[in-house]
């Protein structure tokens, strides 16, 4: 629950604050490593990272800073799976509410890619796959397993500091009766990535007015959220209603020490958000 919650406001300690000043030009080096921008494309992405960030800061900063005052009490108290999807909910929401606002300048810069640069993008994504495969695909399923374990681990020792053998062994009885499948999840993945090039080659072939652009994007965003594939649906609802269960399971098995480090993370990053927030840099 609360690891999610720092993953998706950046957290990361007293890097919270450099890393967001820094924000726009590491995004906009990992958008060029997709899109090999040329010289009128770069300072148009670089304008509307500027603005996307100047109404994140101004907007969304805030909002978080008061999430996370709220999960600092909630972290004191045990919790129930219903409670960790609630969390989840609200995560998403604010996920969406990000992407929606990135639409309208997403709409007005693909129509302008080259071939050559879709090209560029499909082999960044190969490159992309390469590297999942490596991370989450093992050969080997003990080999697999053992990774997760260590994933989840390292994710729940960034909120909570180090746990304890009877903690760890809990975590991987979790993973190991977990449904997630990355094979699946990488099938989802390819399906997703074919569809946005598919998007991207049709709104560049006859490029088309922004609104136009706009509407595709957003369905092909609906589709990514929602997948149209009905098996892939309901894995992700059985996926998401065991890790509220996880989650919940985890945090209600911490002990109050570690309870109180986690709130005392959460709210040096609240603090880090509110100073950020009232910064124009």
């Amino acid at each position: 629950m609360v690891a999610a919650l720092c993953t998706l406001l950046l957290a990361g300690c007293s890097a919270v604050r450099f890393g967001y000043n820094q924000a726009p030009e590491l995004v906009y080096w990992w958008l060029d490593g997709y899109a090999d921008f040329d010289a009128t494309q770069s300072p148009r992405v670089r304008e509307a990272l500027a603005q996307w960030f100047a109404w994140h800061r101004r907007s969304q900063l805030p909002d978080y800073a008061d999430l996370l005052a709220r999960a600092q009490a909630d972290v004191l108290a045990d919790t129930s799976p219903e409670r960790a999807c609630r969390w989840w909910a609200e995560l998403r929401r604010r996920g969406e509410l990000a992407a929606e606002q990135a639409l309208p300048y997403a709409a007005g810069l693909i129509p302008t890619l080259s071939p050559q640069q879709l090209q560029h993008v499909e082999r960044r994504q190969a490159k992309v796959n390469d590297e999942f495969r490596s991370e989450y695909l093992a050969r080997d399923p003990a080999q697999r397993l053992k990774d997760s374990v260590k994933r989840a681990v390292e994710r729940a020792e960034f909120l909570y500091g180090t746990l304890d053998d009877s903690q760890r062994e809990r975590v991987a009885q979790l993973v190991a009766a977990s449904p997630f499948d990355p094979e699946l999840w990488f099938a989802e993945r390819l399906h997703r990535q074919q569809d946005a090039l598919r998007v991207m080659r049709r709104l560049t072939s006859e490029p088309a007015p922004r609104d136009t652009a706009l509407a595709a994007l957003r369905a092909h965003v609906e589709r990514t959220s929602r997948s149209p594939r009905e098996h892939y649906r309901r894995y992700q609802e059985r996926l998401e209603s065991f890790n509220c269960g996880f989650a919940a399971g985890l945090h209600n098995a911490t002990t109050p020490a570690q309870r109180q480090a986690a709130a005392a993370r959460l709210k040096g990053w609240e603090v880090d958000l509110r100073a950020l927030s009232a910064r124009p840099d």
